[in-house]
């Protein structure tokens, strides 16, 4: 983006990473410091880009900082304060841009204004920016005429540019295994399964009783999943080992971006999750080691109901986590110091919705087990159902034992 910012200005460009100042002896660092803005100013104007600012540009007080007062980089960070002071009158003008992912960790200085006072988040695309990312990556490869990039883009929501920079490389790969000269729509589904899921393990030979036990467990998420109010599109329903550890796989795709979700809607999500599990109780009488992940999942989006989002009528529309402010790019919240009685009603609260959620899941799959047994007893033939076959199925599930759905009471931010 510096790059780019660069161009449209037609000005030189300088780059270089924020590890690059850092040396083993000290003042190594402050004397680049001191040569790039020296040939800054001699080509001005221009802009000068820094990577990775962290390296060079942590905080210098409390735990982030650094410990003496020779440590070499402090004496790199108080140069690059000293050549951004931005009251040299007369100066040349040299913009400065940087970069990092860890912007909490900065020292207060550098955010001041003069300095990197002007804040810019690169997230991730929303549709309208998949979709342009999309075409501009499909330029490079010869695409068939079915091909809807449009509908590519709605099912990658939470890629990155570089995930879907991947995603068209892979489908042209298989393009090319297959022998043919244009990426189909079904290479980029394939290459989206891919993504996600992971390459399928056709040496992983599961045996009859395992075999079963995954068909029935992928038809109750889907089963589930179909009817739970706010859930994605069920689009595929597969037996075929994925990745690292998945024996099976339910493919749901979403029908646009979303934002907010509210209660409902995350006890639906929790109820899909538990759906496998449920299937199980129903079918063999017993569990598996198989919905472990559903469980864990399933666990803490309960906990950031009750935590985060405030969705709890006992412990009321309170925040008992610290936020993510120190994790930027995300990562597990930090729970406050509470009473030991606070910390039992928490524990008590995420149980409750965690088996309201199961229960919900044994009624509906318990009032739908011929057409669970049908699709499963399918699914053990084919491996693999999906597309309008697959939802003309889920399309016949019995709703009557469905929880009614309850007044929206809150609504909750999905966090990136």
């Amino acid at each position: 983006m510096a790059k780019a910012v660069a161009g449209e200005a037609g000005v030189p460009f300088f780059s270089i990473s924020g590890s690059e100042f850092v040396e083993l002896f000290v003042g190594t660092g402050a004397a680049r410091v001191r040569d790039l803005f020296e040939q800054a100013k001699k080509k001005a104007p221009c802009i000068i880009f820094i990577d990775e600012l962290d390296a060079v540009g942590k905080s210098r007080s409390g735990g982030n900082g650094f410990m003496g007062g020779n440590d070499e980089r402090e004496q790199t960070l108080n140069q690059l304060l000293t050549e951004m002071d931005g009251f040299g009158a007369g100066d040349a003008t040299v913009i400065v841009l940087a970069a990092t992912n860890r912007p909490e960790t900065l020292d207060a200085a550098l955010l001041r204004p003069g300095r990197f006072d002007r804040q810019v988040l690169v997230d991730r695309p929303d549709l309208i920016g998949r979709l342009a990312i999309l075409e501009i990556y499909a330029k490079k490869v010869k695409l068939g005429e079915k091909v809807d990039l449009k509908a590519m883009a709605t099912r990658t929501p939470g890629f990155a540019g570089a995930d879907l920079a991947n995603l068209v490389n892979e489908a042209a790969l298989l393009a090319a295994r297959r022998g043919s000269k244009v990426v189909e729509s079904e290479d980029f589904a394939e290459a989206i399964e891919r993504v996600v899921a992971g390459l399928e393990k056709k040496t992983r030979v599961l045996n009859e009783k395992e075999k079963k036990i995954v068909a029935y467990h992928e038809v109750g998420h889907a089963l589930v999943g179909a009817k739970m109010s706010g859930n994605e599109q069920i689009e595929k329903i597969s037996i075929v080992p994925r990745g690292m550890a998945a024996l099976g796989y339910t493919l749901q795709v979403p029908t646009e971006d979303r934002f907010l979700l509210n209660e409902q809607e995350l006890r639906g999500q929790i109820a899909t999750l538990l759906g496998g599990r449920a299937a199980e109780e129903i079918i063999f009488g017993s569990i598996t080691t198989g919905a472990s992940n559903d469980l864990q999942r399933a666990t803490d989006l309960a906990e950031q109901m009750v935590t985060s989002y405030g969705m709890s009528q006992v412990l009321g529309p309170l925040a008992y986590d610290k936020g993510q402010q120190n994790n930027f790019l995300g990562g597990m919240n930090a729970r406050r110091v509470v009473s030991d009685q606070t910390a039992q009603a928490i524990d008590q609260e995420v149980k409750d919705i965690v088996e309201t959620a199961h229960q919900q899941a044994l009624e509906i799959l318990t009032s739908n087990r011929q057409l669970l047994e049908m699709i499963s007893e399918q699914l053990l033939e084919t491996e693999v159902i999906e597309g309008d076959s697959l939802r003309q199925l889920l399309g016949q599930v019995d709703d009557q034992h469905l929880l009614p759905n309850s007044e929206e009471k809150a609504v909750a931010a999905i966090p990136a």
